[in-house]
């Protein structure tokens, strides 16, 4: 996957990229710092704001994530149980 930045804007309303995603907009997605940074996301401590377009974009990130992980497990699953005897059952 790629990384994923937040927007930060500066003095003159212009958005910029951000060095990380303050603590409150991880909060909004229901996400603690440790789990952030399992994720690869980055997080700025020094942060305060919460801006709705940082808040959107973890929600479709993880979103993706999700949808990932559960086709994994998927083809994972997929393939057990089957076994090349074919019944099971021996007489």
């Amino acid at each position: 996957m790629s990384a994923i930045k937040p927007l930060v804007f500066k003095k003159g309303g212009k958005q910029r990229l951000g060095k990380g995603f303050s603590l409150s907009e991880l909060k909004g997605v229901n996400l603690s710092l440790k789990q952030a940074l399992k994720l690869e996301i980055p997080v700025d401590s020094r942060r305060k704001t919460v801006h709705e377009e940082n808040v959107e974009a973890l929600r479709k990130f993880l979103a993706a994530k999700e949808v990932a992980k559960s086709k994994t497990k998927r083809k994972a699953v997929k393939g057990k149980g089957k076994s090349k005897s074919g019944g099971g059952k021996e007489e």
